[in-house]
């Protein structure tokens, strides 16, 4: 296998960092390696009491093991550090065109971008840079966001909906925008991006405690035996010197998983990091590699989420210009996307624009899910989900008729979204005029993505507000396991818990203020980039694609870095009890004689087998770096078949090694001169 040149020049870089954690004050937060740094020093003191090639040589390659281990970790955290400078290059002193408080003519004043507190808001023109991180509240504008991103393609963003956040440091393409600053200086995203790659801020998950505590309870234990042998050797009427001693307990000890535990979990950072996914925690990368519940939101995630409207459908006693004037009326307080394209159509079949004062305007909420406008003249109209509207209706003495339930029914059954437009009051009884027809696509491969999650053995749910037609059709056609229609913030706050009651752990994606409160509660909870700061606040990740799908990339992720650690422990545990069969029988045979008929490897002499392994046991370290980074590859196969794979490749494997190692260096080993 040939090394990778980028893994040779990042190592070589590494190398004075990986020097620089010799500091036992650094070492003793991983006790199976500092036990090699006490090792160590103690073999380098008896070499230079009582120098012999053979202490020499222990001492050197006991010393190389440190090395080699925070090698592993400085790699890796090498890789978090070079993106941590380019984020660093994005951050630049900038002027911040300040609104004056309580200025009833928009005055402006110039201060520097650092004084901006929460609160502020601030007018970005064209080329300017933005000030910091916060929610557009007035305009629309492209911005670029390479620099955060890495996607050169510029994106949009404007005041309401969940496209309204922005990133300080980014830069205003075209148009005029007023944002209003949302974090502290020092506080920005992109500070608390630099110190989460660069691993300031990354704390050990449960597992890898627990695993940390396995091996440091597996080193005790060994300790406690090897200390054992020599009273043993002096009964016998032999004498077993202290270098040996402590070579023999490095080699037992699991050095191996417990130099690559920590780059293990760094580089499953990394990895997220490279895929423009911010973990702000490696619990919650961990928590996706078990996660068996995925929520998936359909606008945007399985469909293409540009539903717009395409058609206005009235219904028996309604007139196609009633109904049209009517939408638009009802969606000029709807900031939605959906909201905003109704408007469009309405004006472009010939509604007459009006301006409606805000005082009489019904906002569109995710609770009520309508919107509307109450005339002066007593008249009031609204558009949303049919029932909500058909309750609106209720209140008013009337109900949904029967071709209006059909029409609704058949725009449902295409896979469409369809909104009731009602209206009551000033010219007669309550009624509905029609419906909306909004329409969305299914993006391809997601039924192969779904399928393959299946098999993994994870249940896909679909979370939308479309009724439930609407979303049965969709849901068959994507491939998901279950939907949930209608979906208001606490229906996906109820279906979490009931998930995490049941033992699962619920991975879900979101980007308004209305998914908040559910990303919070999820074991895995994704934000968008593009979404509000409140659901950035909320979950534990941070995608910067704003891509919801990734959702399915990131679980890969987790399961891959939990397989890999698993992988690797087989692979060190079975690779120390070889170890076990490979030198103890040819260093004690002198000793106990009977010990002749396990020494299979017949090596060279006892302290050629003694260093051999301590070479060995430094250079598998050196070997595994490249898999540790680079994670074993996942495929999608349940639990029994995964094990018996591992079993096969990493445990036997482990198994294997040593023996042919072992056996090889000690060829090379046994021509030292000065050695037995």
């Amino acid at each position: 296998m040939n090394a990778d040149p980028r893994l040779l020049h990042t190592a070589h870089e590494a190398l004075p960092q990986a020097l620089s954690k010799l500091d036992p004050r650094h070492l003793v937060r991983t006790p199976v390696i500092f036990v090699v740094w006490i090792g160590s020093v103690l073999t380098t003191v008896l070499s230079v009491l009582h120098p012999s090639v053979f202490s020499i040589a222990v001492a050197a390659w006991l010393w190389l093991t440190i090395v080699f281990a925070n090698l592993a970790e400085a790699v890796a955290e090498g890789r978090g550090k070079a993106q941590a400078e380019s984020l660093r290059r994005t951050r630049t002193e900038s002027v911040a065109h300040r609104l004056v408080s309580g200025s009833a003519d928009g005055a402006i004043e110039q201060v520097p971008g650092t004084t901006l507190r929460v609160g502020d808001r601030v007018v970005v023109e064209a080329g300017q840079v933005i000030p910091g991180d916060g929610d557009v509240v007035e305009g629309v504008a492209s911005v670029d966001e390479s620099a955060i991103t890495g996607e050169s393609a510029p994106v949009i963003r404007e005041s309401g909906g969940d496209r309204c956040a922005v990133t300080g440091g980014t830069t205003v393409l075209s148009d005029r925008i007023v944002v209003q600053i949302t974090s502290k200086p020092g506080e920005t995203f992109v500070d608390r991006m630099i110190a989460l790659v660069e691993g300031a801020q990354r704390q050990k998950t449960p597992n890898e405690i627990a695993l940390g505590i396995l091996l440091t309870a597996l080193t005790l234990i060994f300790v406690l035996a090897v200390s054992m042998i020599q009273p043993m050797a002096s009964y016998s009427g032999h004498d077993v010197s202290v270098v040996v001693l402590v070579a023999l307990l490095v080699c037992l000890i699991p050095t191996t998983i417990g130099a690559l535990l920590s780059a293990i979990g760094i580089a499953g950072m990394d990895r997220l990091v490279q895929h423009n996914v911010l973990a702000m925690s490696g619990r919650a990368v961990e928590a996706a590699g078990d996660v068996s519940t995925l929520l998936l939101d359909k606008t945007g995630t399985i469909t293409y989420g540009n539903r717009r409207a395409c058609e206005f459908v009235p219904v028996t006693g309604a007139e196609q210009a009633e109904l049209v004037q009517a939408a638009y009326l009802s969606s000029l307080a709807d900031e939605t996307p959906e909201g905003r394209s109704i408007v469009e159509l309405a004006l472009a079949q010939g509604a007459s624009a009006q301006t409606v004062e805000r005082g009489i305007t019904v906002p569109f909420t995710a609770q009520t899910r309508m919107s509307g406008v109450d005339l002066p003249d007593g008249a009031a109209v609204r558009k949303g989900a049919g029932t909500a509207v058909g309750g609106w209706l209720a209140e008013h003495g009337a109900r949904l008729d029967d071709d209006t339930q059909a029409t609704i029914d058949r725009i449902a059954g295409d896979g469409g979204t369809p909104l009731v437009v009602g209206c009551s009051g000033a010219h007669g009884a309550a009624r509905a005029l029609g419906v909306v027809h909004l329409k969305d696509v299914v993006k391809p491969g997601m039924r192969e993505r779904f399928d393959e999650l299946r098999h993994m053995g994870i249940r896909t749910v679909m979370i939308t507000g479309d009724n439930p037609l609407t979303a049965a059709s969709i849901a068959a056609e994507a491939g998901v396991d279950d939907f949930l229609a209608e979906a208001t913030p606490e229906d996906k706050m109820r279906l979490i818990k009931a998930e995490q009651e049941g033992g699962r752990l619920v991975a879900m994606t979101g980007d308004g203020t209305n998914d908040a409160p559910a990303l919070a509660q999820a074991d895995v909870g994704v934000a968008m980039n593009t979404g509000t700061s409140a659901a950035k606040e909320a979950g534990n990740m941070v995608d910067l694609d704003s891509d919801p799908t990734k959702l399915i990339d990131i679980v890969g992720i987790g399961k891959q870095l939990l397989i890999t650690r698993g992988a690797l422990t087989t692979f060190s545990i079975a690779n120390d009890i070889a170890k076990y069969f490979a030198i103890i029988p040819a260093m004690f045979v002198p000793i106990f004689p009977g010990l002749a008929r396990l020494d299979v490897m017949r090596l060279h002499s006892p302290e050629s087998a003694m260093l051999s392994a301590v070479i060995f046991n430094a250079l598998i370290i050196v070997a595994l770096i490249p898999l540790s980074l680079r994670g074993v590859r996942y495929r999608a196969l349940n639990a029994t078949a995964l094990l018996r794979r591992n079993l096969l490749i990493y445990g036997l494997g482990g198994v294997v090694a040593p023996f042919v190692g072992i056996k090889l260096i000690d060829l090379l080993v046994g021509l030292l001169p000065g050695l037995k």
